[in-house]
């Protein structure tokens, strides 16, 4: 057994309750999303404690100019194939637009959807005050919550574009009451989107439970960053507040051209990539076969 599998077997399965525990340790919370097997299998080996199968699939996977076309079943799909891919980590399902906002009854079964039919250990949702008594409802159901303030993308209409929140004081004690308002609701963690560094330190400093930010600067309990922004794997816009740790998209493409390259000058498949056949079996087909025989 390598290093790493018996690292990866010896890992317990995080739960709200481990991520709980990091957090009264002081010990910062890791976060990426993740939306299908492959990325999944490289989170788990990565170690890192949560994945977020997030709405942005819509851009970033479904090419979509915003979250707001992501149905429950392309969530529920994708949050499937997360789930096949990694074991160990807190996994949390992302209510798409429209799951939770039209009737308390159907964001309980849409959110449970997500634990019944995906495997998922807890759901996100946006909103502040106004999405209290429908969190407090998921929660009395059983189903961990995270919340989500400041810059909430399924309100990009609203808020008239992807634009930082909570720049005034007025606004930083809006978001602060928001998450107060989650808080009692029951949530176990908050993501603060887009705020000033000082306004998620301040609201992480009043709260009880996690914050996780994303261009919230590092006062937060943790941090969390889409796969593909990371990883330089989208490359239609990168956001102010993304560190690039590779820049896959250019190495994607390089290895795509070299391929169409070698197909059309007849340099692969080589012998070494070719299945062949006994030749006593080739034999048997007689002389026909020399004619269409492939060129190496």
């Amino acid at each position: 057994m390598s290093a790493t599998s018996a690292s990866a077997s010896s890992r317990r399965k995080v739960t709200v309750q481990t991520i709980l525990d990091q957090y009264r340790r002081g010990q910062p919370i890791t976060v990426v999303t993740a939306y299908d097997y492959p990325s999944a299998v490289a989170v788990e080996e990565a170690g890192l404690d949560v994945i977020l199968v997030g709405d942005s699939l819509g851009m970033v996977v479904l090419g979509h100019e915003s979250t707001l076309p992501v149905t429950m079943a392309d969530m529920l799909r994708h949050a499937q194939a997360v789930r096949r891919g990694a074991e160990h980590p807190l996994l949390i399902g992302d209510m798409p637009f429209l799951s939770y906002q039209a009737e308390v009854p159907e964001a309980v079964r849409n959110a449970g959807r997500f634990l019944a039919e995906a495997g998922m250990d807890a759901v996100k949702l946006e909103g502040g005050g106004e999405m209290a008594a429908t969190a407090a409802a998921i929660v009395q159901a059983g189903i961990p919550v995270m919340g989500h303030i400041g810059l909430t993308p399924q309100r990009v209409r609203q808020m008239g574009g992807y634009k930082v929140q909570g720049r005034t004081a007025a606004e930083a004690r809006a978001l602060l009451a928001d998450a107060r308002a989650l808080t009692e609701a029951g949530c176990f963690s908050i993501v603060l989107e887009s705020i000033p560094a000082e306004v998620a330190s301040w609201i992480t400093a009043e709260l009880a439970i996690p914050t996780i930010g994303i261009g919230a600067g590092a006062g937060t309990s943790g941090q969390v960053l889409v796969y593909h922004d990371l990883l330089g794997y989208f490359d239609r816009f990168t956001p102010k507040f993304v560190k690039r740790y590779a820049h896959l998209y250019p190495t994607i493409v390089a290895a795509l051209r070299d391929y169409k390259t070698e197909v059309e000058g007849h340099q692969f498949p080589g012998a070494e990539h070719a299945v062949t056949m006994d030749p006593a079996e080739l034999q048997k087909l007689g002389a026909p076969w020399r004619e269409h025989a492939p060129r190496h």
